[in-house]
């Protein structure tokens, strides 16, 4: 898994609320997805920028940003998490997801997977430390 924090220059990000009938249907999370065979963790965060949310981003400018890690009952979870700042086209759902813009101190108010909780940590405390200026 491969994860972004999409920041607008106002410093909200964008979250996906994970549609009907998938893993974890209803929470909100990053954008982003699995790491298919042979793909760096950046490859894998443009194409499924792309394929789910319609946007482009180079490579180049997904700048790592920190990790999760996280044993679920079936699998132990780490992703890598990168900050976009920079990306072409309007964030549109491509797969059923709701998306929507929040402020980081705002992440909490959201149902979210258990992984995602403590990125929802760094992010705030991030922001609040003058991180994302």
């Amino acid at each position: 898994m491969s994860a972004g924090v999409l920041m607008q220059p106002d410093r909200t990000l964008l979250v996906a609320r994970r549609p009907a009938g998938k893993a974890m249907a209803g929470l909100w999370e990053l954008p982003g997805g699995k790491i298919e065979v042979g793909e760096t963790p950046e490859e894998a965060l443009v194409r499924e920028l792309r394929e789910e949310i319609a946007v482009t981003v180079h490579p180049a400018k997904a700048s790592p940003l920190t990790f999760a890690s996280h044993a679920y009952d079936n699998f132990h979870l780490v992703m890598p998490v990168f900050l976009v700042r920079d990306w072409d086209g309007e964030p549109t759902p491509r797969e059923g997801q709701e998306l929507k813009f929040v402020a980081p101190g705002d992440l909490h108010d959201l149902d979210a997977p258990e992984a995602d909780l403590p990125l929802f940590d760094f992010i705030r405390d991030f922001d609040k430390a003058g991180g994302f200026a």
